[in-house]
């Protein structure tokens, strides 16, 4: 019996039992389309986030309290002083004007407008701020110097804060509560889109003195450099490092954007080779069902393993048959798998960066075939081994 043989056999036996055939599938389904769609995500979101930093240009440098990498922990790790305003002037003296130092602040905001209220995340800086990697204005203005030293209240939006608190008008001028706090929306952020700490449009950028006030905080999570060169960073990052070791005592760290991509791509990697890992589980439990299921059809089909054998079907034929029956279970649930994780992708790509790539389809399929395999063999190898006689009389 040739290969093409045993494939006509298997579907038929397949077809015979429709409803247990797709409910054995349905492990390998609901494993492919997981791990599709979580590497689709982590792939999406590392994509977008990769391209918003190469975006930015490549004269900026970021510069972090704590000591990174080196053992020492992440951010902040070790960090017995965070910077303070004192420090960007200080810094911004060493650098000179034309390198321009930009601090930041984050911190949550709650918005509200008359009886509509959002969650946003704070943005601030100083009057810097056209260069502090927030986007460009779609209208208004950014804030001013004197803006910073007074500690004035206003504020630039980012788009969904425009469409949800203000929709179909024009806010600039208009009040709007943060924090139990009035400001004057001077401003209006194009959309950005998502990002690591949610949506990017989500954000009202204020003079970092007024978010002080609002926050209770002196602290500055960050310090950007936009360096007036870029054939200079190396050397304003040096100069960076010798100006704030004396302050700092090694604790800190001065990231060029390219070590900044590197180590985000290294991140945002490793977090959806581990989500893949955990969906592979799923794979795994679906490959179980499926050699449990074979070796059910093994000992109902024991009689007719009995006949075929006492007319001269050989130990091979026998092996083959099954193994291509669990196979067929998994790469067809491997395809229905992959077109329901990648519709399930498209149907995310309106909430969350998504981008399904030939490799985890590749990956997917194969993996999905290697389970059809590996827990198909061991039922048929039972079957080959059965003695005709034996069979003949099995009830």
């Amino acid at each position: 019996m040739n290969l093409a043989e045993s494939f006509r056999i298997a579907i038929r036996a397949l077809g015979a039992n429709k409803v247990r055939s797709a409910l054995t599938m349905l492990g390998v389904i609901i494993g492919v389309a997981a791990v599709i769609l979580l590497v689709s995500i982590g792939t999406g979101v590392q994509s977008q986030i990769t391209g918003q930093i190469a975006g930015l240009g490549s004269n900026l440098l970021f510069v972090l309290p704590g000591k990174v990498g080196g053992g020492n922990g992440g951010p902040g790790a070790g960090a017995g002083k965070k910077f303070s305003l004192d420090d960007v002037s200080y810094l911004q003296t060493k650098l000179g004007s034309g390198n321009l130092v930009i601090p930041e602040l984050a911190g949550a905001a709650d918005l509200r407008l008359h009886n509509q209220t959002m969650n946003g995340q704070i943005a601030a800086s100083n009057e810097n701020v056209a260069d502090a990697a927030l986007g460009t204005l779609s209208s208004g203005r950014w804030y001013a110097r004197g803006e910073v030293v007074g500690a004035s209240r206003v504020a630039i939006i980012g788009s969904n804060v425009r469409d949800t608190l203000f929709p179909g008008q024009d806010p600039l001028g208009s009040a709007l509560d943060i924090n139990g706090q009035s400001f004057r929306v001077i401003g209006v952020l194009e959309k950005k889109g998502g990002g690591l700490g949610g949506s990017q449009d989500n954000i009202v950028a204020i003079p970092i003195t007024t978010a002080q006030q609002l926050l209770g905080s002196t602290d500055i999570s960050e310090l950007l450099v936009r360096v007036a060169d870029p054939n200079q960073i190396d050397a304003v990052k040096s100069l960076t490092e010798i100006a704030m070791r004396p302050r700092f005592n090694d604790q800190f760290t001065v990231f060029t954007q390219a070590q900044t991509l590197s180590l985000l791509g290294t991140i945002l990697g490793t977090l959806t080779a581990m989500l893949a890992g955990l969906a592979s589980i799923s794979l795994l439990v679906g490959g179980i069902g499926i050699m449990n299921i074979m070796l059910v059809s093994v000992s109902e089909r024991t009689r007719e393993i009995g006949i075929r054998k006492a007319v001269g079907a050989r130990t091979y034929d026998i092996l083959s048959q099954f193994v291509i029956e669990a196979i067929v279970l998994s790469v067809l649930g491997g395809t229905i798998g992959i077109l329901v994780g990648a519709g399930g992708s498209w149907a995310l790509s309106s909430f969350v960066a998504t981008k399904v790539t030939f490799w985890a389809v590749a990956l997917a399929f194969l993996f999905s075939a290697g389970v059809g395999v590996f827990f198909g063999v061991y039922p048929a190898w039972r079957a080959s081994r059965l003695d005709p006689i034996t069979a003949l009389r099995y009830e």
